[in-house]
């Protein structure tokens, strides 16, 4: 390391030996073991000292662990199609190790089209992921997309009562960062907001119907924790509870789609989940 990098961070360090990776993926790298400080494995948050010797080390490959059966495909016309994606899965293929994804999954799915992925959710997040069957079809949903055209409906289970019915309308800073952090101003572009209604309650808990149009990285997700209702499960965000995030793409309107897709949870499983957590953190 050369005497200008002297305390800063392996993630923005680490670019001396990936020029052409941004910092997510660097950092992604960096957590999966790929670099070495003089020859042991740091995180990303490791502060370099002059002179130290980075090595970039090789990754085995990720397993596989879904194929195209795990994936339904909800509805397929001639020019779009609506797959359920499973929690745990990526919906993009991510270089620098990120993992399996749908995306991936798309010629088994669909071998007589090039088909192409028209959204994203979260790995974590189930529900509902659009696909278009042609390029043109692909153009028109973004067109309909910056116009409005698209409401895309999620369920998900949140600390706290929730009462009625509200917007967030806070703008959300992506930047390059693993947390996406909610901004004490509003943001313009009503198509950022979040419309929220409250649709069932267990002490503490609230099941909630989430409408989005355009949608940002983690929205609902910074969104709802950034007014006091982290959801249940959310290991950015909230606590962490079980091995579930409890939000699902549960409905998608757009350009003659209209899917719906049931969550493969409840919210009695939800409390059932928090109520375990506490139980476990008593017994610590």
């Amino acid at each position: 390391m050369p005497p200008d990098t002297a305390g800063e961070r392996l993630d923005r360090a680490a670019v001396l030996l990936w020029p052409g990776v941004g910092l997510r993926g660097r950092r992604r790298l960096i957590e999966a073991g790929a670099v070495a400080v003089d020859g042991r494995v740091r995180g990303s948050a490791y502060r370099v000292r002059v002179g130290e010797k980075l090595a970039a080390l090789d990754l085995p490959a990720a397993p596989e662990v879904f194929c195209a059966g795990d994936v339904p495909i909800l509805f397929r016309g001639e020019a779009y199609a609506a797959l359920a994606k499973p929690a745990g899965l990526h919906s993009a293929a991510i270089a620098q190790g990120g993992g399996q994804s749908l995306e991936s999954l798309l010629p088994a799915l669909f071998p007589d089209a090039r088909a192409r992925l028209l959204s994203r959710l979260d790995r974590l997040t189930s529900g509902i992921v659009p696909v278009a069957l042609t390029e043109a079809a692909a153009a028109a949903y973004r067109r309909a997309e910056a116009a409005g055209g698209v409401e895309k409906t999620y369920l998900c289970v949140v600390h706290g009562t929730v009462a009625a019915p509200l917007i967030v309308d806070n703008a959300l800073d992506v930047a390059d960062r693993a947390r996406t952090r909610l901004l004490q101003r509003t943001d313009p572009d009503r198509l950022r907001h979040t419309a929220v209604s409250p649709l069932e309650a267990l002490p503490g808990l609230t099941l909630l119907a989430c409408r989005i149009a355009k949608g940002a990285r983690h929205q609902i997700r910074a969104h709802l924790a950034g007014i006091g209702h982290p959801l249940v499960g959310d290991p950015v965000y909230g606590h962490g509870e079980g091995e579930r995030l409890y939000l699902h793409c549960a409905g998608l309107v757009a350009l003659g789609l209209d899917v719906s897709n049931p969550p493969p949870w409840t919210l009695a499983g939800a409390m059932a989940a928090v109520l375990g957590a506490q139980t476990r953190d008593g017994a610590k």
